[in-house]
């Protein structure tokens, strides 16, 4: 794990680096191996990214578990947005891409995202999903989990746990999604 202040927030507030690129592979790898560990391969598991960088996560999954299995893994991505119960308290958010590549029902669904913080997105993801099929189960893959939750929400895999405080902020930076190296980095609260 890498930890530094090297950067700094428009609000010109440090931020810790707390995942560099090499320490995000290398979970990403963890993370699809113990899926197909746990789901004993690639078979009957669907892996669902959540918009927006959820599904660039879900894709390089997809690619670790296609070496792996030997075989082409496709992702999709599900878009939460209008299950989403804060609605009403924020500005209106375009709507994301939803992508299922191939029915869910009976499938192992392996949500991906980001960040696990409060639950609440997950829980609307469970909504969405409530909508396409029924899943024969539903598994939660993040990067980070930074912990707060408001929901009884867990993860089942998990690259880093990351106690943060409310005051902080976590800023997850892809290549794909952000146009700059991969990093996680807390901003605010104590530097």
């Amino acid at each position: 794990m890498v930890v530094s202040s090297d950067t700094s927030t428009p609000d010109d507030v440090p931020a810790r680096t707390v995942l560099d690129e090499q320490d995000i592979s290398r979970a990403l790898t963890r993370i699809t191996h113990e899926i197909l560990e746990r789901n004993r391969d690639a078979d009957g598991v669907l892996l669902l990214g959540i918009p927006t960088r959820g599904v660039d996560l879900a894709r390089r999954i997809a690619a670790r578990m296609s070496e792996v299995e030997g075989r082409p893994i496709t992702p999709g991505s599900l878009d939460v947005t209008m299950y989403r119960d804060d609605l009403r308290m924020r500005p209106a958010r375009a709507l994301e891409h939803t992508s299922i590549p191939e029915d869910i029902d009976g499938k192992t669904v392996v949500l991906v995202d980001d960040v696990l913080f409060s639950g609440r997105t997950i829980r609307a993801a469970l909504d969405a999903l409530s909508d396409l099929g029924r899943p024969r189960a539903v598994q939660l893959a993040v990067l980070v989990d930074r912990g707060h939750r408001e929901l009884p929400i867990r993860a089942d895999f998990v690259g880093k746990n990351l106690p943060t405080s409310l005051a902080e902020k976590v800023k997850v930076r892809l290549t794909e999604t952000d146009g700059e190296a991969d990093s996680v980095t807390i901003v605010g609260g104590a530097a």
